[in-house]
C-alpha cells in the first residue's frame, strides 16, 4: 500500500505552551507533501521530524489567526535560503493574498522560486487542487474569522497484477499496462484469458479530513462520511461548552459526535486549549463517545488506512 500519512508539527492552541506548538501538520500522499497550517513553530518542527524542506509542494491556511500563518512568511524565506527554485503553492482565504505579496516583497526579496497564491472561497465545498494522486477539497467551517477544513482523497489506483499469471501465460512486458487497464489475453489458440484471472482489485481509495478551527457543525457529516482519518479540534472539555461557543470553537465530545456520526475510520483530537496541562481528561471525554479516538502530539506521525 502506497504512503498516506499525517505528521503533527503543532496541535495546540493560539496561546503556546511548553507540551504544545501553533497548529501544523504535514500530509503526505504518495510521497507527495503538503503542509496543512504553518504555525510559528512549523519549521523547527520539520527539522525535528526530518522532514525535506525542499519536498513540500503546497501549503494550506485554514483560516487567517496568526497561530494558523504566522510561520509561513519565515518558511518561505528559509525556502529561499536554501535555494529553491520550484514554485509554492499557497491556498489561502483570499483576503491573505495582497498581504502575503506585500510581505514577501519587504522580507523575501530576491526569491529565485515563485510562490502562487491560491485565493479560497471558504464558504464553498468545492476541490481546490487535483494531481494523479488526490484531490483536495474545502470543507467549509464555523469560525469567527472566515475558514475551511481541507478534505484529501486519495484517487484509486490500477489493479495489481498476478506475477503468477503473467509468468504462466508468458505474457510480455509490453502488455502490462493494457492488462492494469483492464485488457483480456489471448492465447495463440484463440483461448482468451479474462482480466480477473491477471489481476486483483487494488486497495480502496483512502481519505483524511482536516478540520481546524470550527464550532460544533453537524452538517459536516455528509461531507465527511466514511473518511478514513478526521483530524478535529477539541478546544475545551464539554464543562466549558459556554467557552467554546463564545469562541467558535468545539469540545472534545462534540468532535466525537461529529466522527460517530459520519462513521470515520478513526478520529484524531488537537488544537488543546492553553488552559489544559494534560490532554488526557479531552481524550477520554472523547472515546466516551468515539472509542477509536487518538489525541494529537508534536512528532507523531498516524497512518491513514
Amino acid at each position: 500500500m502506497e504512503k498516506f500519512e499525517v505528521t503533527i508539527l503543532g496541535c495546540g492552541s493560539a496561546v503556546p505552551t511548553l507540551n504544545h506548538n501553533p497548529s501544523s501538520q504535514v500530509v503526505n500522499v504518495r510521497d507527495k507533501l503538503s503542509i496543512v497550517d504553518c504555525g510559528e513553530s512549523t519549521q523547527l518542527q520539520l527539522r525535528k521530524s526530518k522532514v525535506r524542506f525542499m519536498s513540500v509542494r503546497n501549503i494550506f491556511i485554514s483560516h487567517l489567526h496568526g497561530d494558523h500563518c504566522f510561520g509561513l512568511l519565515g518558511l518561505i524565506s528559509t525556502f529561499g535560503l536554501l535555494g529553491r527554485t520550484l514554485p509554492l503553492h499557497v491556498y489561502a482565504p483570499a483576503a491573505y493574498g495582497d498581504l502575503l505579496e506585500r510581505q514577501i516583497d519587504f522580507f523575501c526579496q530576491g526569491l529565485e522560486f515563485k510562490v502562487e497564491f491560491h485565493p479560497l472561497d471558504t464558504e464553498q465545498f468545492q476541490v481546490i487542487y487535483e494531481d494523479r494522486s488526490m484531490t483536495v477539497s474545502t470543507l467549509p467551517l464555523d469560525h469567527r474569522v472566515p475558514c475551511c477544513g481541507f478534505l484529501f482523497r486519495e484517487k484509486p489506483s490500477l489493479p495489481h497484477i498476478v506475477r503468477e499469471m503473467i509468468d504462466y501465460y508468458e505474457i510480455p512486458i509490453s502488455q502490462i499496462n493494457n492488462i492494469k487497464m483492464g485488457a483480456d489475453w489471448k492465447l495463440p489458440d484463440g483461448t482468451i484469458i479474462p482480466n480477473s484471472r491477471l489481476t486483483r482489485p487494488s486497495s480502496p481509495p483512502r481519505s483524511y479530513a482536516y478540520c481546524s478551527d470550527t464550532a460544533y457543525k453537524p452538517d459536516l457529516v455528509p461531507h465527511l462520511r466514511g473518511v478514513n482519518l478526521l483530524y478535529h479540534e477539541a478546544t475545551f472539555l464539554e464543562n466549558r461548552i459556554e467557552r467554546a461557543r463564545y469562541t467558535h470553537h468545539s469540545t472534545a465530545h462534540q468532535a466525537a459526535l461529529i466522527a460517530r456520526d459520519a462513521h470515520v475510520g478513526q478520529l484524531l483530537i488537537g488544537h488543546y486549549s492553553a488552559h489544559y496541562l494534560d490532554e488526557q481528561p479531552l481524550l477520554d471525554e472523547a472515546r466516551q463517545v468515539f472509542p477509536n479516538t487518538i489525541a494529537a502530539k508534536e512528532g507523531m506521525t498516524v497512518p491513514v488506512i
